[in-house]
């Protein structure tokens, strides 16, 4: 029997780490990605879509930097929005393109997707969302006094800029995306979603921000009603004592196990961490699953076959 499945594909995913940030890379990127989440719904799962887009919001935000003499910059949430639009078209294009391949006339539908935030949360006092592409240490450190940007080393891979990220709370539009989710693949909330708030009178409000995709993912996986939130990554299977000669891949583990290993400190903050918090939360729910694995074996994955798979 076919699961309802939220897929959270990284932005780096769409372009990779030294990589040029033109389109025809990162549609290339998006149709190799498309094909695999293609066989996903082909194996009689409904799936929703989210997406990363920090290397893409980080290039947006630099455009806006270098062009500001001549050009007005928009704050960090219409950037969002930018990001989401680009993303979502290529993904829609891509995903529609595969299914016509194979005679199948499932739609796709890509919505523009408010996130709302706590204006007051602790996060904006303490930016740590990587946006943009990697930089070494000196480039970091001429940005910083140049440019007065929050630089951060990120996870071995180099250095690149850093925002506030605050914790989402309500994803926006999410009965239509239970609706929609029956007929179509549903692209939504990318790149963590357009950040807003609601002020004293109800009214909304962009707010400077990039949320983290996962913790998003986590609560549209909730609102929808998912049966598995899987997060797909570069790599096959979640390990602990990563890069040493007792280095363990995990498979099925249960969430009182992935709390163990999160409390050993086993998992980068900048990269692992928030993918496994966002699993464990998940899995807390009875009948769920939280799955991360590579794009490749998603498949595989849900049959229970591949990956790291976290249940209670």
């Amino acid at each position: 029997m076919g699961k309802k499945v939220v897929l959270a594909l990284g932005g780096n995913a769409i372009l990779q780490p030294k990589q040029e940030a033109t389109f025809e890379n990162q549609y290339q990127n998006v149709v190799n990605a498309a094909n695999r989440m293609v066989e996903i719904s082909e194996a009689g799962h409904k799936i929703v879509v989210t997406h990363g887009n920090g290397p893409q919001v980080g290039n947006i935000i630099a455009q806006n930097e270098a062009a500001k003499e001549e050009i007005p910059a928009m704050p960090i949430f219409v950037n969002n929005a930018e990001s989401q639009g680009m993303i979502g078209y290529m993904m829609e294009c891509a995903l529609k393109n595969r299914l016509i391949e194979g005679g199948d006339d499932t739609n796709v539908v890509t919505l523009l997707t408010m996130v709302e935030v706590d204006k007051d949360d602790k996060a904006f006092d303490n930016p740590t969302k990587p946006v943009g592409v990697f930089f070494t240490e000196e480039e970091a450190k001429k940005m910083t006094e140049e440019k007065g940007f929050q630089m951060a080393e990120d996870a071995g891979r180099g250095f690149r800029r850093v925002v506030p990220s605050p914790e989402p709370k309500v994803i926006h539009g999410v009965e239509e995306i239970k609706t929609l989710i029956d007929t179509s693949i549903v692209v939504s909330s990318g790149g963590g979603g357009i950040p807003i708030y609601r002020d004293e009178k109800g009214q909304i409000h962009g707010v400077e921000a990039v949320i983290d995709k996962d913790r998003s993912g986590l609560k549209l996986s909730e609102q929808t009603e998912a049966d598995v939130f899987m997060m797909l990554t570069d790599v096959p299977n979640v390990y602990i004592n990563f890069g040493k000669e007792n280095e363990q891949k995990l498979e099925e583990i249960t969430v009182a196990e992935a709390e163990k290993h999160v409390a050993d400190g086993q998992f980068p903050a900048g990269s692992m961490l928030p993918k496994i918090e966002a699993a464990i939360a998940f899995a807390k729910h009875e009948g769920k699953e939280g799955i991360i694995c590579s794009l490749d074996e998603a498949v595989l994955a849900l049959e229970g076959k591949a990956g790291t798979r976290i249940k209670l």
